[in-house]
């Protein structure tokens, strides 16, 4: 049998999945495995993993930003241009180049199969460039957070066949995003519905202290978005992925008995075998406990949420006297504004005060002395403290082993 988006199997997918209680994910009429990759930058998911997870029929997802740390001939490139007036264009162009590598590596890991989208930060300043960039590359769907993608439909306008997904965490903001859409003729092919409670990275509320709010809680933003997509006509129409806290096969019943469609993971699949970060990443995450995260104001402005390794544990220790020495720089430390705001750069007092890619790209590396570890508030992974295949965890999380002849 081969995946669930080839339309002869398709049936017998649906079958096997209502056999465990559960409903396949279907997204521009590709019938998929209910369970979605989320993207995780910088590098943790690139072509391994999201190919992988495509090729055994989920939607499988690559993080745009700063790609070139996978690619030793980009990074050499991109070294030493301290004092190149080009720096910015530089390093913006072999980011873009890394993302079309990527995304045509995880085309040949997924032979066409599943989904495969490229996840992109509405904060980031190349944003439609790495729009355009995942569109001209092949992308089958793009994913957008970390601000609202007001723009998206215009930005892709001329790719009617790729399916656009917003990252929302309430039933407001998902009603401003539907109604702007439709003015643009297009309305979102799924929509991820992320609880900042409860995932890791950056996080969809203001401010750290309305992590907790009521409106979050996927009991409450679940029916209030349905029933607007009902009154607005577009019942059925939208898919519901929900996102945050989601480690078992009962969450996931759970949760679609709720009303969503499918739901996406990130930290459980950044402890897999196929994960593209070094080893020692992937163990810092799964032997992480609830007492061990922090949350605290990202260089975004925005809560985030990781592990308090050495490094974060030192930042937060001297924080206070950062933020009253806060002023604005000439230019951003790494020469390329990866951030359209930035509090390092841009002296924002009430933001971090250091430089995100940097930290992220250290801990991609496994550099457990300048790393920043982003993990999911959720308790014990599927696995434990264990590292296993991306088949084990959807079988794990799908409630049984894969039909055979799924690859």
């Amino acid at each position: 049998m081969i995946p669930p988006d080839d339309p002869e199997s398709a049936p017998l997918w649906k079958a096997w999945l209502q056999t465990h209680g559960l409903r396949p994910l279907v997204i521009k009429g590709k019938t998929l495995l209910p369970v979605v990759q989320g993207g995780m930058g910088v590098g943790i998911s690139a072509h391994r993993l999201a190919g992988t997870v495509a090729a055994l029929g989920g939607m499988g997802t690559i993080a745009s930003i700063d790609l070139r740390h996978h690619h030793p001939d980009l990074l050499e490139r991109t070294r030493g241009l301290r004092h190149n007036g080009q720096a910015r264009a530089i390093v913006d162009a072999a980011n873009r180049e890394a993302l079309a590598r990527e995304i045509a590596a995880a085309r040949t890991l997924s032979q066409g199969r599943g989904l495969l989208a490229v996840n992109v930060m509405r904060a980031v300043s190349d944003y439609p460039h790495y729009v355009a960039q995942s569109l001209a590359s092949g992308a089958d769907a793009l994913v957008v957070g970390a601000g609202l993608p007001l723009d998206l439909p215009d930005l892709a306008a001329d790719h009617p066949q790729v399916a656009l997904i917003p990252i929302l965490s309430d039933a407001r903001g998902i009603q401003l995003i539907v109604k702007k859409w439709e003015r643009k003729q297009r309305l979102p092919d799924a929509i991820v519905i992320e609880h900042p409670a409860h995932a890791g990275g950056h996080l969809g509320a203001a401010r750290v202290e309305d992590l907790g709010h009521p409106r979050f809680e996927f009991e409450q933003v679940l029916p209030d978005t349905l029933a607007f997509l009902k009154s607005a006509g577009l019942e059925g129409r939208i898919p519901l992925i929900v996102a945050g806290g989601i480690r078992t096969h009962e969450d996931i019943r759970r949760l679609q008995d709720l009303g969503a469609d499918g739901v996406q993971l990130g930290t459980p699949f950044a402890v897999t075998e196929e994960c593209d970060a070094h080893p020692v990443f992937k163990q810092v995450l799964a032997e992480a406990k609830p007492e061990d995260l922090v949350t605290f104001t990202s260089v975004a402005g925005l809560p985030a949420r990781a592990v308090a390794t050495p490094w974060l544990t030192h930042y937060l220790r001297f924080e206070a006297k950062l933020k009253s020495l806060a002023r604005t720089k000439p230019r951003c430390t790494l020469l390329f504004d990866c951030l359209a705001q930035c509090g390092l750069r841009d002296g924002k007092a009430d933001w971090g005060q250091f430089c995100i890619d940097t930290q992220l790209a250290a801990a991609l590396r496994g550099d457990l002395r300048k790393g920043l570890f982003f993990s999911g508030a959720a308790g014990r992974l599927p696995f434990g403290r264990q590292i296993r295949s991306v088949r084990e965890l959807l079988e794990r999380l799908l409630g049984g082993p894969l039909p055979a002849g799924v690859q």
